[in-house]
């Protein structure tokens, strides 16, 4: 039985992002609730990923973007005057559709790398939080006897894991994940699923997905995105079974999309 929460770990107001003038996410107002996994589905071009990106403040690493509204992280706006940018990724950590692990690194520096940029240099500390990092990934079994081997050895499903654990290494409270399985086989997608499960109770997860099968498998929650709008958004049993906005029953049972 979904229950509604009481704690918000995220809250929009208003959102609206723009590139060239041209608007790509619409006066959005939503919640996601904290230690939970939110889906936010939607066809091609309908602003999801955009709005994801306006989450952690990478949509104005555009030259071309603009912004309004406010994004609140327990309640503090992220575009608040004085925010440091990087220092908030380090709190809403991201994870793109295609793996990115460093290509130069291994796969212990892989995950180090956000841990040296916010000042952890002692090696012991370091391998205790990579590895920590590593089995919140699920990695850690597979990858513990070739730590400083190449990233680029990993099978595909492997890597995104890898990226998976990077993103949790410096300890965020928000994991941003944008069609992570998209460019995965079906076993490796299953992984990430069971791993999305776990992580839910340390983190605050938002996962992008154009997969309504695993909208519904994965996320306590869902919100549909539909030309920049967010149409609707609720707890993912009721929103599956009985929708509220037309549009939002046309496109769940496969009439658009």
């Amino acid at each position: 039985m979904d229950v509604e929460p009481t704690f918000f770990r995220v809250r929009t107001e208003g959102l609206s992002a723009w590139f060239n003038g041209t608007a790509a996410v619409r006066r959005v107002t939503t919640a996601f609730p904290a230690n939970s996994v939110t889906a936010i589905i939607g066809p091609s071009g309908c602003g999801k990923s955009t709005f994801l990106r306006c989450l952690n403040r990478m949509h104005e690493l555009s030259e071309s973007a603009g912004i309004s509204g406010r994004v609140l992280l327990d309640e503090h706006d992220i575009y608040a005057a004085g925010v440091n940018p990087i220092e908030l990724r380090r709190q809403v950590g991201m994870v793109f559709q295609r793996p990115t692990p460093f290509p130069t690194m291994s796969i212990y520096d892989n995950v180090a790398a956000g841990l040296r940029v916010n000042g952890h240099r002692k090696r012991a500390d370091m391998d205790q939080m990579v590895e920590r990092a590593l089995r919140r990934g699920a990695l850690w079994d597979e990858v513990k006897d070739r730590l400083h081997g190449s990233a680029l050895a990993l099978s595909g499903g492997q890597q995104q894991r890898l990226c998976i654990a990077r993103a949790v290494a410096p300890e965020p409270e928000v994991l941003l994940l944008d069609e992570p399985t998209a460019s995965l086989d079906p076993a490796a997608t299953l992984r990430i699923e069971e791993l999305v499960q776990d992580l839910k109770r340390e983190f605050t997860v938002i996962m992008v997905t154009h997969n309504l099968q695993q909208a519904a498998r994965v996320s306590s929650h869902t919100a549909f995105f539909y030309l920049g709008e967010l149409i609707e958004a609720g707890p993912t049993r009721a929103f599956f079974t009985t929708p509220r906005d037309a549009r939002t029953e046309a496109y769940v049972t496969g009439r658009f999309g």
